[in-house]
């Protein structure tokens, strides 16, 4: 092995040599490719002579069973609210053509994770589930539906585990395709957002909302030129993290803006309101120039009528800063933030309009206008899984109902023929593996996972025709006859809370 690793020692410095001076790179290519097998080469020489590191890779995580017991039913309250809505369900590959994905993300474009070459395919695993979607309209010649799809994306991000920022996450997407009247699918994105928040009790929350056409009419008046428009869109974007002097660096020395230019942008960026917002906007006179600016004042004024109807403009502001860096927003745009003790965990949902993004899928380039939003349920997640360990709470692991339980050695079979008619009556419950287990042992198994009910089957209860039913938590028993065993065990069920967090 000593002579393998002088080969590779040998070659590595080959490469730098090489690299340093230039040389051809179809030699520099070759001369990497040689290093490269003599590494693969050792690596087989180690494989079974090294200790296996066991650790999920960078930016993911494994769930507990308690910590997926509390994402389901998280997961369980969003579905109802997308359904409540009209929502039907769909699903699409985790990885997509990489020229899919290319051209759909503005900046974040270097966030897309590659695929090596597959099969003739250059792949990609999909960022988000927005352009898959685009990509289905666009492929079964759809032109509307109402779908909310629920999975796992991915992006090359530099993870911050602590403020439940991953590489492989899960998201929540309602959207509304169609060509429908002005704000009337928008508004009701929003009140989605609102009840989903609401449902699943996070606390105090300020939703945002903006238009691009707005920003864009703001950039012009301001001087900014055409094509800095998305960059500038980008740095304003980053206003919920940076304060406004480090955004204005990154317009300033990065994108090359002249100073002015973003001072004025400043001017605007920092206002926010409701009606009143709109009512200013309307009296600035260079604003109005702007045929876009004014397209945009009108519909963030229908939006905002739409939301008092919907009864939902106590949680709403009208927030100029909003900008989100995506380039395929084309309309209004909205984002979530929690404003209790959660300040910190960033938005924890977005969306907007997207009205082009089908278009660069069809060959004929026919759009379908599409608005959407998106729960960021992996910070939604970690919320509430302070919230419940802060409140000492503990979250279910399993639906049982009902423990099977015995008394004495070698009723097994008594305790299986009681869980047949169980299962049959649809009722939830389990019993030990073992023959004879201790009665101790199987009600601290009850007490462990909150299983609120056992039935405990001894000799005497068999001679009589009756089982005893215990009531976990109160110690309370009662015989009850095994005729009526079902009928009475769903009385009973009826009047348990049995949701995952106790």
């Amino acid at each position: 092995m000593g002579s393998l690793q002088e080969m590779i020692k040998e070659q590595g410095e080959l490469v730098r040599r090489l690299k340093s001076e230039k040389a051809d790179p179809a030699k520099i290519k070759e001369e990497v490719s040689k290093l490269l097998e003599l590494k693969a080469q050792l690596g087989d020489e180690n494989v079974g002579s090294q200790k296996l590191l066991l650790k999920t890779p960078k930016g993911t995580r494994d769930y507990n069973p308690e910590q997926m017991a509390l994402r389901l039913s998280a997961m369980d309250k969003i579905v109802a609210i997308f359904r409540k809505h009209g929502a039907e369900t769909i699903d699409t590959p985790i990885f997509e053509l990489k020229e899919v994905l290319t051209g759909k993300y503005g900046e974040d474009s270097k966030l897309i994770y590659d695929l090596k070459d597959q099969g003739g395919e250059i792949l990609a695993l999909r960022y988000d589930l927005t352009v898959p979607f685009a990509r289905y309209l666009a492929m079964n010649k759809i032109t509307n539906i109402k779908r909310y799809h629920i999975a796992k994306v991915y992006r090359r991000d530099n993870p911050a585990m602590t403020k439940g920022r991953y590489r492989e996450f899960y998201q929540c997407d309602f959207d509304i395709a169609g060509q429908y009247d002005p704000m009337l699918p928008d508004s009701e994105c929003l009140r989605i957002i609102y009840e989903a928040l609401k449902s699943l009790n996070l606390g105090p929350f300020t939703i945002k909302v903006n238009h691009r056409c707005l920003l864009d009419g703001i950039f012009a008046t301001c001087g900014v030129p055409q094509e800095k428009f998305r960059s500038i869109c980008s740095a304003v974007d980053k206003l919920d993290k940076s304060p406004w002097e480090e955004v204005k660096k990154e317009m300033v020395e990065e994108k090359g803006l002249d100073e002015k230019i973003a001072d004025r942008i400043g001017t605007y960026v920092s206002k926010s309101g409701g009606r009143d917002l709109v009512e200013e906007l309307r009296k600035d006179a260079d604003l109005l120039k702007q045929p876009s600016a004014v397209e945009g004042i009108n519909s963030m004024e229908l939006l905002l009528k739409y939301c008092e109807i919907f009864k939902i403009m106590d949680n709403l502001v009208f927030d100029l800063s909003l900008a989100r860096g995506l380039d395929y927003y084309t309309g209004v745009i909205f984002e979530a933030v929690l404003t209790g003790d959660n300040i910190g965990v960033g938005s924890v949902a977005g969306g907007g309009r997207y009205d082009n993004l089908v278009g660069m899928f069809d060959p004929k380039n026919k759009n379908v206008p599409c608005v959407g939003m998106s729960l960021g349920i992996e910070r939604i997640f970690s919320v509430l899984e302070t919230s419940i360990a802060n409140r000492g709470m503990k979250t279910r692991t399993t639906e049982v109902q009902v423990f099977v339980a015995t008394a004495q050695k070698n009723l097994h079979e008594e305790r299986m023929l009681i869980l047949a008619e169980l299962w049959e009556a649809n009722i939830k419950a389990e019993q030990s593996y073992k023959k004879s287990p201790k009665l101790l042992a199987q009600l601290q198994h009850c007490e462990e996972y909150g299983i609120p009910l056992a039935i405990i089957v001894g000799e005497g209860e068999l001679k009589r025709g009756e089982v005893t039913l215990r009531n976990v938590k109160t110690r309370e028993e009662a015989s009850i006859p095994r005729a009526n065993l079902v009928e009475e065990l769903k009385k009973k069920l009826d009047t348990f809370d049995l949701s995952a967090v106790h």
